[in-house]
């Protein structure tokens, strides 16, 4: 064990509150973004969050405007676990530092920042916010308390060496996400032209004729989604069995975005609620969230339905492509006393375009292989994720010893 020396955060940060920005100049587009602890994920990290940004049109203060690489920390628990989350914002002038957000400025050069986002990604520092958090049903916590926070601080060049280490894994991690996202785009955009503009090759001479859907491809037809996917609806499975240490993962709607689940549970039911890798996945209450699994043998819990396309009438990224209008759709338009719901009855009303058994085939070789490839690479960046987290705790402790290691500084920690 190291012999590093224990210090006040206060004693080399300063934590500033954010500003209260006026709710009357929210819009859903603008120049700014309104940062909120839903920007922050409770492992640790920056996530934009996917069309329900809240975007500023007022003039904002210039001391509240974020830059790339500013460092703040959740400072509400809106999520259970979010207390105290570190982020490094991403870019220059476009997030604003809004209220119940702490920016962390450094107050002495003998602490690295890269360090310090890490630093407070760990349980010793995220344990003693929690414990000093104030509030009944949401946690809050203030600037003195988090500067009251005790840690031992290694050496700057140790700092940067662990930083450098973490950074890596990071840097890995994201690169796999833009390759993602890049097949995501590759993805919707073959479908787009095949199945919307229908400029899919040979298309030149086919004539169009009308349907309940349009004008299509008169070798084209229009199916049930029953004629092209089997639905299975989850299993309602006891929630008082639900534990974080045995069984299997029960897949719940919140698990759905992320693709994998940290709740298990010891229950067992039939074979047809057993969801593996590549199904697709809606969730039927609240926000009908949308999502590939990746995250291997699962269970479907009650009011999560499962989509598996039939033999080849459809490759299984098409149906997934097909499948967002209508729950986009239903999720704008469908409101119920308390949460909205979906139910067999609104799946019976979707259409579906079913093109000619050869280009059905076709169009599974072009895009099957991009939806594998995603789920593989969910799959690396998960284990990714999950080998930096096993080695951020022995790295900020010292049980991992990197003084005497050669590795590379980044410019910007050197």
């Amino acid at each position: 064990m190291t012999d590093w020396p224990t210090v006040h955060l206060g004693d080399h940060v300063r934590i500033k509150h954010g500003f209260a920005f006026q709710g009357e100049f929210f819009d859903e587009a603008g120049e700014f973004i309104v940062l909120t602890p839903g920007n922050f994920i409770e492992s640790g990290g920056f996530k934009p969050k996917s069309g329900a940004e809240k975007y500023y049109t007022a003039s904002p203060p210039d001391e509240f405007v974020l830059g790339r690489g500013d460092l703040v920390i959740a400072m509400t628990e809106q999520a259970q676990g979010l207390l105290g989350s570190s982020a490094l914002i991403p870019i220059d002038n476009t997030y604003l530092h809004n209220q119940r957000i702490g920016l962390v400025e450094q107050r002495s050069k003998e602490i690295d920042r890269r360090f310090l986002y890490y630093l407070f990604n760990t349980s010793g520092i995220r344990d003693q916010i929690q414990a000093t958090a104030t509030g009944s049903k949401v946690r809050h916590t203030a600037p003195g308390r988090v500067e009251s926070v005790t840690v031992r601080l290694p050496p700057l060049p140790t700092q940067q060496k662990i930083a450098a280490i973490l950074s890596a894994y990071d840097d890995l991690i994201e690169n796999s996400n833009r390759r993602i996202k890049l097949l995501e785009e590759m993805a919707q955009r073959i479908y787009r032209e095949w199945f919307v503009e229908f400029r899919y090759p040979g298309h030149e001479g086919t004539p169009l004729v009308d349907s309940e859907l349009g004008p299509i491809p008169e070798e084209w037809s229009v199916s049930p989604l029953f004629n092209v996917a089997t639905v299975t609806f989850g299993f309602p499975f006891k929630s008082d069995l639900f534990n974080d240490a045995a069984g299997l993962p029960i897949i719940r709607i919140r698990d759905i975005p992320d693709g994998e689940s940290a709740t298990l549970t010891t229950e067992l039911a039939g074979p047809t609620y057993r969801v593996g890798d590549g199904d697709i996945l809606v969730g039927m209450d609240g926000e009908f969230h949308m999502g590939r699994w990746s995250a291997g043998d699962a269970w479907l819990n009650q009011r999560v339905a499962r989509f598996r396309v039939i033999s080849n009438v459809m490759s299984r990224y098409a149906l997934y492509l097909a499948l967002e209008k209508p729950i986009t759709d239903w999720n704008r338009s469908i409101v119920g006393t308390t949460v909205a719901h979906l139910g067999k009855r609104h799946l019976e009303l979707v259409r579906l375009l079913a093109p000619p058994p050869a280009l059905a085939m076709r169009t599974g070789e072009l895009l099957d292989p991009l939806f594998d490839l995603e789920i593989n690479l969910r799959k690396a960046t998960r284990l990714l994720r999950a080998t930096r987290d096993l080695l951020l705790p022995r790295l900020i402790s010292g049980e991992v010893d990197v003084t005497d290691l050669n590795i590379a500084i980044p410019d910007e920690a050197a």
